[in-house]
């Protein structure tokens, strides 16, 4: 017999490599279960060359669409105090 749904309503989770991958997975899971989302992602490769915002933003989009709450930060992780701000 299955327990009730674990839920984060009202709660916000900042989740970093959010533009793909397992952060991306995190970052969708949390906001179907009521989370607002910040979407942290620099847009480089996984071996830190590029960047850009399209990656964050698309999960953004894609959170937004289902219904549910997110804004994008494309801070370094190195900068944590500035992904808090976004978050507050």
């Amino acid at each position: 017999m299955a327990g009730p749904e674990l839920r984060y309503d009202g709660q916000t989770v900042v989740v970093t490599g959010a533009g793909g991958g397992l952060g991306k997975s995190y970052a969708i899971f949390f906001a179907s279960r009521g989370a607002n989302v910040v979407v942290n992602d620099l847009g480089g490769s996984f071996k830190g060359e590029g960047g850009g915002s399209a990656a964050a933003d698309k999960v953004v989009e894609e959170i937004r669409a289902a219904g549910g709450k997110a804004v994008a930060n494309y801070d370094d992780v190195v900068n944590g105090e500035a992904i808090i701000q976004t978050a507050i």
